[in-house]
């Protein structure tokens, strides 16, 4: 089956045989625990739900189908999934290679969790350049942790010659796809252990579930991670696990829409006079667009802007547009517009945050399915009254 078809049919096979009811759409089971008839047997597998859940098997199954991958783990939250790879993978004493240029909420977790509580620290690199990864791997180094592209300043990494480095170390790639989507990039193919997603954003696509979900084909690490989500308990509700179901059925076609907008908008704000940049992967000035070409098969809806104007002009552009919501998150229908510096990365130092490039003005824009000429006209009107 060809991707458009997997996100439709994959988990969600309909049961013909004599006593199936024949759903098409799979329905939400939300019983907390089975019955059985002998202690030995659990019926059908299900023992408690936590454990198991036919809904979230279901979301299981079609998420590593996405992903061409063997294996798919769902989880409460993107931070939830990663919290368990960690978890899974990593003791106290360890080290951990990233991205410099990661979602605050990851960096966080790495700072301010791991590093102090658990003595698992983190070096920072511009993964851009290899090289630089492999110069940070250290003897007790036990992951590699990537973004691509990156959030929000949309650095790429080259997945194929990272996963080289991984491989000679014999130390696990983590990729986040979150931005991409598995419709756009595929971190296994290209040589990745494990695939991380924040499910709440493209592959459910509306704005209404949280979820997170980790995909490989490393049986150990899967029977790792499937340990961890019975034993930890940071699982995906029956009710979320029908939403996103029904959210990856769209899945390819919204891609497809969201990358034709921001397009379009990266190009109209390339020209704008009040724009110092314009960050987008699929814009010829984008400094990795060559990269993009090579192992995407699209740019995605994501894109980031830097006014040439103070933070207060900022504010007051995202504060005036109207068919934008001013809103952390992304990934869904409708348009979102934030400031990273005050919003999602607020919990990265002023300093650290300054070194990266995410500047006071920088604008972050997740570019829903909506008409593009309307949403062009509502940026253009906010610059009016920002300035």
């Amino acid at each position: 089956m060809k991707f458009e078809t997997r996100a439709i049919h994959v988990g969600e096979e309909p049961n013909l045989k004599p006593g199936g009811s024949g759903d098409v759409a799979h329905p939400i089971h939300l019983a907390s625990t089975f019955a059985r008839s002998r202690v030995e047997e659990p019926t059908g597998g299900y023992e408690y739900a936590r454990t198991g859940n036919p809904t979230r098997d279901a979301l299981e199954k079609r998420l590593a189908a996405l992903e061409d991958a063997r294996f798919a783990v769902a989880f409460a939250s993107g931070l939830a999934a990663e919290t368990s790879i960690i978890l899974a993978l990593v003791k106290a004493g360890d080290h951990i290679v990233a991205f410099d240029d990661l979602y605050g909420g990851t960096r966080r977790l790495f700072t301010q969790i791991l590093a102090p509580q658990y003595n698992i620290h983190t070096t920072y690199v511009d993964a851009r350049q290899p090289d630089a990864v492999a110069e940070a791997i250290q003897s007790n180094t036990r992951l590699i942790w990537m973004e691509t592209p990156t959030n929000p300043l949309l650095k790429l990494c080259d997945i194929a010659a990272i996963a080289t480095i991984a491989a000679e170390h014999q130390i696990p790639l983590v990729v986040d796809n979150t931005f991409a989507s598995p419709y756009f990039q595929r971190p296994l193919a290209l040589g990745a252990t494990i695939v991380l997603h924040s499910t709440t954003k493209y592959i459910n696509g509306h704005s209404d579930s949280v979820g997170g979900a980790v995909m490989t084909n490393d049986e150990t690490i899967y029977q790792a991670l499937k340990f961890v989500q019975n034993a930890a308990g940071a699982i995906l509700s029956p009710f979320d696990s029908f939403l996103i179901l029904r959210g990856t059925k769209t899945l390819a076609v919204r891609m497809e829409r969201h990358q034709a907008n921001a397009m379009a908008i990266a190009r109209y704000l390339e020209t704008h006079p009040r724009v110092v940049q314009v960050i987008y992967p699929g814009l010829p000035s984008h400094p990795q667009h060559a990269l993009a070409q090579k192992q995407m098969q699209g740019f995605g809806g994501m894109l980031s802007f830097e006014l040439d104007g103070k933070l207060a002009n900022a504010k007051r552009f995202v504060e005036s547009v109207r068919y934008f919501a001013l809103a952390e998150s992304l990934g869904g229908v409708e348009s979102l517009i934030e400031l990273p510096a005050l919003m999602t990365h607020a919990s990265v130092p002023a300093a650290v945050r300054q070194q990266l490039g995410i500047s006071d003005g920088l604008i972050r824009i997740s570019v829903g399915i909506e008409n593009v000429d309307d949403l062009i006209a509502d940026l253009e009107q906010a610059f009016q009254k920002a300035f």
